[in-house]
């Protein structure tokens, strides 16, 4: 597995990817005992031929079912937010694929982890376990090797202190917020920042009234008086995630793409501009499961950009960043 796992994160072009994507299908049929039954009832004897033939796992299987494929132990059990039984369940086995994944798309959007001071105000993920979110930011945290890098849990006034101190240096800092810890932040502590990326990555959780992330932006935009608001696009089934650099646009790392499915024939996949059900494919999850057809609803553009508009209900998007809008 150790070269396919080489071709999946060099993987640059739309061939190489098509051909990993049908790969992993194949194996998934041999080694997954949920999703291969679940994709041969769809398929009825079809082999497909391309992506767009692939069956997409429902996300809700991931609360019912232990996803995982034949012969893999548990290295770390990954759990969404949201009460006990309602809780989606990621069994991965291999952690260094979910390292690996989330290291190399930050290094391609934002550049060597070493520049950065990276802070974050993630309360409600810290205070419960198995959050992937929580897993990453840590890493990333250790890997900016910065004296100031660390988790603030409610002390906003540390932190508002801390990101004033930091201004004052130049110095390059990305603060991963959930998105009613940030709108305090702003009400209690606005400030000009020139030099600090708001990395808002949702979660409002009846912490707040709930906004439109238009909304959410502007007021954030305003007490920052910074142009754009940046976002995390990830799930706790997934083992990769995408990043908007503002106007809620988000762009992926090459081992992953979105299809969108038609809402009321969930088996056809719909072309770019038209707004659909958002199916993952994550070549990264390959122990679990790569292809799944997600709750949110979206659209993707000519580029292979997308943008999120809302979900079809409660999602499990990690810290579930949309709102219908």
């Amino acid at each position: 597995m150790e070269a396919l796992i080489n071709k999946i994160f060099s993987c640059n072009d739309k061939a190489t990817f098509e051909k990993l994507a049908l790969e992993l299908f194949h194996y998934q049929m041999e080694n997954n005992p949920i999703y291969a039954p679940y994709a041969a009832l769809i398929l009825k004897g079809k082999i497909p031929a391309n992506i767009y033939e692939i069956p997409f796992l429902p996300i809700d299987f991931f609360k019912r079912e232990q996803i995982i494929c034949k012969g893999k132990a548990v290295e770390e059990v990954f759990l969404s937010s949201g009460t006990t039984g309602e809780q989606s369940k990621h069994l991965i086995s291999d952690l260094t694929l979910y390292k690996k994944s989330f290291r190399k798309t930050f290094q391609k959007f934002y550049g060597d982890i070493k520049d950065y001071c990276i802070l974050a105000l993630l309360p409600s993920y810290q205070e419960r376990e198995g959050s992937s979110l929580i897993f990453m930011v840590d890493d990333l945290i250790r890997k900016s090797k910065h004296p100031k890098s660390n988790f603030y849990l409610n002390n906003l006034s540390e932190l508002s202190e801390t990101i004033k101190e930091l201004e004052l240096k130049g110095q390059k800092t990305i603060l991963f917020g959930v998105t009613y810890a940030l709108l305090d932040l702003a009400a209690q502590y606005p400030q000009q920042l020139k030099n600090t990326i708001i990395m808002e990555t949702g979660g409002m959780k009846g912490k707040r009234k709930e906004l439109l992330k238009e909304e959410i932006h502007q007021l954030l935009q305003e007490a920052f008086i910074t142009e754009k608001i940046h976002s995390e696009y990830g799930m706790t089934e997934l083992l990769s995630q995408g990043y908007s650099k503002g106007e809620n646009i988000f762009n992926f790392p090459s081992w992953m793409k979105i299809l969108i499915r038609d809402v009321n024939d969930p088996l056809s996949i719909i072309g770019n501009n038209k707004t659909g059900g958002v199916n993952v494919i994550d070549l990264a999850n390959i122990y679990s499961c790569p292809f799944i057809a997600t709750q949110d609803l979206g659209k993707t553009f000519d580029n292979s950009s997308f943008t999120v508009l809302g979900r079809f209900n409660e999602s499990d998007v990690r810290g579930c960043n949309l709102l219908v809008q």
